[in-house]
């Protein structure tokens, strides 16, 4: 039921941008961000992981100068411990980022579900990122807190630090 919520979601929220029909995809308000992200995983992650490597990919779009929405995905790789396996989450988010200037302070945050791997009868959950960081034209720092509530009670935490590079369309 959780992800038929999810999906109905992100549906309602992309269709109300998807009709404005004066949509123009230029360099200054369209680009992908490309970056990697470092964390320490915390709660039930922290019992089996030591450490968290991952890759953040996205597209974003800018509404106006102060608000953008996109797509987010990449990969989290956690490292296991004490003899536990390596496991992973794959994100498939919508996100949001409010710029409270053109270089600056920048709060967002993601929503989505994130699909576990290498993880025995469970396949993923509602994943949220909440993310706050500093930006320029090129690229971005920022701190944030992932959470994927897994299925069987298991929530897959981790705090950590990200960067990335935004690529312009042409």
């Amino acid at each position: 039921m959780k992800k038929l919520f999810l999906i109905a979601g992100l549906l309602v929220f992309g269709s109300t941008y998807a009709q404005d029909e004066d949509i123009d995809i230029t360099s200054d308000n369209s680009w992908l961000k490309a970056g990697i992200t470092a964390g320490v995983p915390v709660g039930d992650a922290g019992d089996t992981s030591s450490f968290n490597l991952g890759l953040d990919l996205r597209g974003q779009y800018l509404v106006n100068p102060n608000l953008g929405i996109g797509l987010a995905s990449g990969y989290n790789h956690y490292f296991g411990k004490d003899e536990i396996e390596d496991f992973g989450v794959i994100p498939a988010a919508g996100f949001v980022r409010y710029y409270f200037t053109p270089n600056g302070l920048f709060l967002g945050s993601d929503v989505g579900y994130g699909f576990l791997t290498n993880s025995a009868d469970n396949d993923g959950g509602l994943y949220v990122n909440p993310h706050i960081g500093y930006h320029n034209r090129d690229w971005n720092i920022y701190a944030f807190y992932q959470n994927t509530f897994a299925e069987n009670d298991i929530d897959v935490q981790n705090v950590g630090i990200g960067l990335t590079y935004n690529i312009r369309f042409k």
